[in-house]
């Protein structure tokens, strides 16, 4: 008889010495979306003003210990919307009212950063409360999913036309993909590449160890959109935080309260606000396992304490004010 005991999720055991990373929130703006678009068994009239949130990621320098390296996880939304595309501006007015003040880079300077200073910029998609002011981030490296550089360009069919993006929005010449993580993806792929390899970990089928000392990983999180990725970071003992970007817009989704909504296309059938709605939840069903009291463990050693966060929830912004920079989670 099968057990009904969820399966154990074993995170990869501390090396000796462990490097750890800091986490912090920042501001990205906000948006306003229509619940039933996003949930299923949602209130048709009711619509939530939520967070687009971004983290500081700061990883210890072999080199100098008082100069870290800092990595920002999503841009939010643009602080200045005529640098939207007259089509993203039209979806754009859909989602009143936003908010753009503070965005990533206020959020930064409040804590005596300036965007100049980060070393990296990964984000977690291109859809256009993601990508923010790019132009920000003189000195940064840009890096996204496989497939990415491609959507820009020529869209993703005909529910993503190539209108709703941007195929200026990333600086080329700083800007590198991760390399496919399937097959399928490599004949979307752009030459320039990251030198990394995907490996499964933790039940997930294909991860990056991005440091490669243990302490940040990103995970292929398909469904959302091409190219769409999240972070997984051992912020110390026992430690973990994970950032789900858009793997579901409300946190209710990921513990089972609630599903994917489904809405008309326009096209004569059904469509959720992912690409994929089916490997979209797949992707949930994988990442709600870390979310399981007790059955998070890392490997030779106990449980252990890991914090889920998705890019729209504003409960948890309103909750966790003191992790945003200069706080920590």
């Amino acid at each position: 008889m099968a057990s009904s005991e969820p399966a154990v999720v074993m995170l990869p055991a501390p090396r000796s010495p462990q490097n750890f990373v800091t986490v912090s929130a920042l501001e990205g703006g906000h948006l306003t979306l229509p619940e039933k678009l996003f949930v299923t068994n949602a209130d048709p009239e009711k619509r939530a003003t939520v967070p687009s949130l971004s983290f500081l990621i700061q990883h210890p320098s072999s080199s100098n210990l008082f100069k870290p390296t800092k990595l920002v996880f999503d841009l939010g939304l643009k602080r200045d919307f005529s640098g939207y595309r007259d089509a993203q501006q039209h979806h754009i007015a859909q989602r009143q009212p936003t908010i753009v003040s503070p965005d990533v880079a206020e959020s930064l300077r409040k804590g005596n950063l300036g965007p100049g200073e980060i070393d990296t910029v990964i984000l977690s998609h291109v859809h256009w409360d993601h990508v923010g002011t790019a132009s920000d981030f003189t000195n940064a490296e840009f890096v996204v999913g496989s497939g990415t550089l491609h959507l820009l360009a020529h869209g993703g069919g005909p529910l993503y036309p190539a209108e709703i993006f941007n195929a200026n929005e990333l600086p080329k010449d700083r800007t590198r993909e991760l390399p496919p993580a399937r097959e399928e993806d490599t004949k979307k792929a752009f030459y320039q590449r990251t030198s990394h390899s995907w490996r499964p970990l933790a039940g997930f089928p294909a991860t990056i160890d991005y440091f490669g000392d243990g302490s940040l990983y990103i995970v292929d999180a398909p469904g959302h959109l091409d190219g769409h990725v999240n972070l997984l970071a051992r912020t110390g003992p026992k430690k973990w935080v994970y950032l789900g970007g858009d793997c579901c817009h409300d946190p209710r989704i990921l513990s089972g309260e609630k599903g994917i909504a489904l809405y008309d296309d326009g096209k004569g059938g059904q469509r959720s606000v992912h690409a994929n709605t089916d490997t979209a939840a797949k992707t949930v069903k994988s990442i709600a396992r870390l979310l399981q009291q007790g059955n998070v463990k890392e490997d030779g050693s106990g449980e252990v304490d890991v914090e889920v966060v998705v890019a729209h929830d504003g409960a948890w912004r309103e909750r966790n004010a003191h992790k945003f920079w200069p706080g920590q989670l």
